[in-house]
């Protein structure tokens, strides 16, 4: 059986970011094969982790995709202050011989982004609305190449590795069942170190944010990597929550076309025709040019501009969401650029340093905070989404009241559809099928 079918039964999508299905995103033949393990936002530490521990399977996932994508370039994209895994991984490489190579990136935001990461390691840009793939290249994270190598001996992706920090009493990095609870991931960092809180589901950029009273509702996909806990009146907390109206209003009233949010925006950089300040000012005169309007579509919503760049405080990014938005009502979608695009001289000079931006959103305290310590945690009752990934959600194959095992299929999709199979990750039996399964251990006792 070849290496796409066993990452399609197994289930394996990005294990980070938006979950594209790993058995569709190989199916290519590419120059490169980028192994992205720089990971972009403060504060997450996952795939460091990974790296120390899981070297081996590593350096053996990245040769067994790249037999399959014929790539040219193996290549480990890491920032080069990580100096404990860089030696694990040198180490590693010359153990098996491995034509595997290291790049060494800057630590700046978003050195790990995937369109930064292939201009980096390639100095090619992705055309507008394109993929690494337009470029020649494939990219992938440290935790999806780990699980397409377990894919090779059948295990399927029902465990997740997370990096708990903020304000919680004992930061840690724990290994969860995909569909354990928020709730359940603070409890075991000791719980909260303070009363009403905010939790960031990935980083505090670009991170999703959830209430403490919507923890205990809210499950562990297999696209989570991290949960950072800050308190309810955080910055960041406020800035991502600010009203649409609140934010269209200041956007007419403040908005001072200084271009800051332009020139530090990377799809700008990289040579997009992105340009923040000019739907900023479309917006807030109520210009309403529609072709000027279309270059949001390309926004990746990074937030640079949002938490960054904009000396009046005002949010160009989720300025470009609503845009978005209106613009899908009308049926209009971004349009592919030229292969030859090319990017704008002062992108060396405008990376933002991760120091300064963490600096910016208030986040230095959490920085030192020790995450060596890993916790396998096991739990009586998961909700596993039918639905974690990019396309179509899977298909449920039991009904209620079924027993299932620990890695048991129990949705699935086709292998030609854009979708990935779920599979339980505990024993027990099915007691509810909605818009996720969920499973409960049979004696219902807690597990620790």
């Amino acid at each position: 059986m070849d290496l796409l079918q066993k990452a399609y039964e197994a289930g394996v999508v990005g294990a980070g970011g938006a979950g594209f299905p790993t058995h569709i995103k190989l199916n290519a033949k590419v120059e490169y094969f980028i192994i992205n393990a720089a990971e972009c936002e403060p504060l997450l530490n996952t795939d460091k982790y990974l790296l120390s521990i899981k070297s081996e399977e590593m350096i053996k996932g990245i040769e067994e995709i790249g037999k399959i994508l014929e790539a040219k370039h193996l290549v480990i994209a890491i920032k080069e202050k990580y100096h404990k895994e860089i030696k694990i991984l040198k180490d590693m490489i010359k153990k098996l011989d491995s034509k595997v190579e290291l790049f060494y990136l800057k630590n700046y935001y978003p050195a790990g982004d995937e369109q930064m990461t292939v201009y980096e390691v390639t100095g090619r840009s992705i055309p507008e609305a394109g993929i690494p793939l337009d470029v020649g290249a494939v990219v992938s994270n440290v935790g999806t190449v780990i699980n397409v190598y377990n894919a090779t001996f059948d295990k399927p992706v029902i465990e997740k590795y997370i990096t708990v920090v903020g304000e919680v009493n004992e930061p840690c990095m724990i290994k969860v069942p995909v569909g354990i609870s928020i709730k359940e991931c603070i409890d075991q960092a000791g719980g909260t170190s303070i009363g009403d809180y905010a939790v960031i589901i990935g980083g505090p950029m670009m991170g999703t944010i959830i209430d403490d009273e919507e923890a205990i509702d809210t499950h562990i996909k297999k696209t989570d990597g991290s949960l950072i806990v800050l308190p309810k009146d955080h910055y960041i907390v406020r800035r991502k929550r600010k009203p649409l109206q609140t934010i269209i209003n200041e956007t007419r009233s403040a908005c001072i076309q200084c271009r800051y949010c332009t020139d530090l925006c990377h799809r700008y950089l990289l040579g997009h025709k992105l340009r923040p300040h000019r739907v900023m000012r479309n917006v807030g005169m109520a210009e309403q040019d529609e072709e000027i309007m279309k270059e949001a579509l390309i926004c990746c919503e990074c937030g640079i501009c949002e938490l960054y760049s904009c000396p009046m405080g005002l949010s160009p990014r989720l300025v470009n969401v609503f845009v978005k938005g209106e613009l899908a009502k009308k049926g209009i979608r971004a349009e592919k650029g030229s292969k030859d695009t090319q990017s704008r001289e002062m992108i060396e000079y405008r990376k933002i340093p991760t120091t300064r931006l963490m600096a910016r959103l208030d986040i230095m305290k959490y920085s030192d905070q020790e995450i060596d310590e890993l916790k396998e945690i096991k739990t009586e009752k998961v909700s596993i989404p039918l639905r974690q990934h990019i396309g179509k959600p899977a298909n449920p194959i039991v009904t209620i009241g079924d027993k299932v095992t620990k890695g048991q299929l129990i949705a699935k999709v086709e292998i030609d559809e854009m979708g990935a199979n779920i599979h339980s990750s505990i024993d027990g039996r099915v007691i509810d099928i909605k818009e996720k399964i969920v499973v409960e251990t049979e004696d219902n006792e807690v597990i620790v």
